[in-house]
């Protein structure tokens, strides 16, 4: 499929990365279980709801931490539970870019292309180009060779479908901006060292090589005129995109199927960084939140999900606020309070209820949704999901257990947020709050469930009160990081501009 857009406004939902996929270890649950100590449904419901409160001062805690975490990973490698990678992305898109670049989305089973044409500070975005390829799936476990040379040869096919209002400057090579949502260790804007391929994907011989290297010399060996001029990731991509079009933008948010958030950062104030790369006085830094920790509200839910997981005491943050998880939390609820409280009838489990992530968190979302008078959404969800047939008290408790859960993950994520812009404030003795400052958000998660939304706001404006948050505008940036990538192939081009 290719799209042309000829609109400045060009953003296209882009589901977001999901860098820590679980495994869970099978465990053989009877699907009707007898209790003889029911507690009912109520107090179970009343000890969650507890245990997931996100009174201010919870909230404040978590903010503080998070900043405290913040300051102690920039401070040395391995200093919190954030890893503050630094991002080697010290040249950002002023909105002067000029000329065609490309972009190249690798973060899954599928990859996207793209080509934006750039007009300057009056024309902006001029037109703008992609396509989604699919991988086949045997090239994941294929060569490092075979599956750079598919990507490559896609790109090649792409970039010869260029016209219309596409043009290259004479002279020029295709520039690339290549944005992989993998773990890799960064040494410059145009250099990463893959350190394990994750999401399914075991492609042998990319280990401990640079991908930019990778991607270069594939599209070499097919006689290409491209080159890759930026690697960044996703977050990253987001920021630099909602920089192009508002110099306020000073954070990036995903909260999508996984979560991470990266912000702009005074170099000064990086003291494990020894070498100055470059002169600028910024950079940005990618968090990977995902790994906080400190002072979460949890529940017996979140440490039995945890510890059945494959990174047990890992990325806790992200297991409590982010789209891969919401939903089989709400499901391990669902299961005590079928065997314990007779949610659904007696004791009974439903056989599909004891499948891990059998529901999604679009399904707890559909169910929050439903304003119908019998809740018809709710039942309908239960029963084609989980194969639960349920009467109209047990859909009301079904929802009140999504709404927890909702605005555990929403406030809980909204202080986060905070937590970076206070880290930011201190640190620029009062530079941030006093002022406009855009937080650009990311990911299917934010962008599909208002109630979380709605529940992420609350918190900001909670914890900074009505006047300072006033000045903290929090952005959908619908696919940022797409164009974003092109635009930091743009900003870091090796041709000489005056942008």
């Amino acid at each position: 499929m290719s799209v042309t857009v000829s609109s400045p406004a060009v953003r296209s939902f882009h589901v977001s990365r999901s860098p820590h996929k679980t495994i869970y270890r099978p465990r053989v649950i009877m699907s009707a279980v007898r209790s003889s100590d029911s507690l009912g449904v109520a107090p179970i419901l009343t000890k969650l709801q507890k245990d997931c409160a996100t009174p201010l001062p919870v909230l404040r805690h978590v903010a503080d931490a998070m900043a405290d975490d913040m300051r102690a990973g920039l401070a040395v490698d391995g200093g919190s539970d954030l890893k503050m990678i630094l991002s080697y992305v010290d040249t950002l898109p002023t909105g002067n870019e000029k000329g065609l670049f490309y972009a190249l989305d690798l973060g899954g089973t599928n990859f996207r292309v793209l080509r934006v044409q750039l007009g300057g500070k009056e024309e902006r975005v001029v037109a703008t180009e992609f396509e989604q390829v699919s991988i086949p799936p045997e090239l994941m476990f294929a060569t490092s060779e075979e599956l750079f040379d598919f990507i490559a040869s896609a790109l090649g096919k792409f970039a010869q479908k260029e016209g219309g209002n596409f043009e290259l400057q004479q002279g020029r090579t295709r520039e690339i901006g290549f944005t992989f949502s993998f773990p890799v260790k960064q040494t410059s804007i145009r250099t990463g060292i893959l350190i394990k391929w994750t999401k399914g994907f075991a492609v042998s011989g990319t280990a401990g090589k640079d991908v930019v290297a990778c991607l270069n010399e594939a599209m070499e060996r097919r006689g290409m005129d491209m080159q890759v001029s930026a690697l960044v990731n996703d977050t990253v991509g987001t920021l630099a995109g909602a920089r192009y079009w508002d110099d306020d933008a000073m954070v990036a948010v995903i909260l999508g199927t996984g979560t991470n958030a990266c912000y702009v950062e005074r170099v000064d104030a990086i003291p494990k960084l020894t070498k100055r790369m470059s002169k600028s006085p910024i950079t940005i830094v990618n968090t990977e939140w995902g790994a906080f920790s400190n002072g979460l509200p949890l529940t017996e839910f979140d440490r039995e999900m945890d510890a059945e997981s494959i990174n047990p005491g890992e990325q806790i943050f992200e297991k409590t606020i982010s789209g891969m998880y919401l939903g089989e939390i709400v499901r391990r609820v669902l299961v005590k309070m079928s065997k314990v409280g007779g949610l659904f009838g007696g004791s009974y489990v439903p056989e599909k209820l004891v499948t891990p992530f059998v529901l999604r968190t679009p399904d707890i979302c559909a169910m929050q949704q439903d304003t119908s008078r019998d809740l018809e959404a709710v039942e309908s969800v239960l029963y084609d999901v989980a194969g639960v047939k349920s009467d109209l008290s047990a859909r009301k408790t079904v929802v009140d257990i999504c709404d927890t859960i909702a605005k555990r993950g929403g406030r809980l994520a909204g202080a986060g947020i905070v937590g970076i812009l206070q880290k930011m404030e201190e640190d620029s003795k009062g530079l941030i709050f006093g002022k406009r400052a855009v937080v650009a958000m990311d990911g299917g998660l934010y962008e599909h469930y208002p109630q979380y939304r709605g529940y992420l706001q609350e918190a900001v404006t909670e914890l900074l009160g009505s006047e300072i948050s006033k000045n903290v505008v929090i952005e959908h940036s619908k696919d940022g990081s797409g164009i974003g990538a092109a635009l930091l192939a743009a900003a870091n081009s090796k041709y000489e501009h005056d942008y």
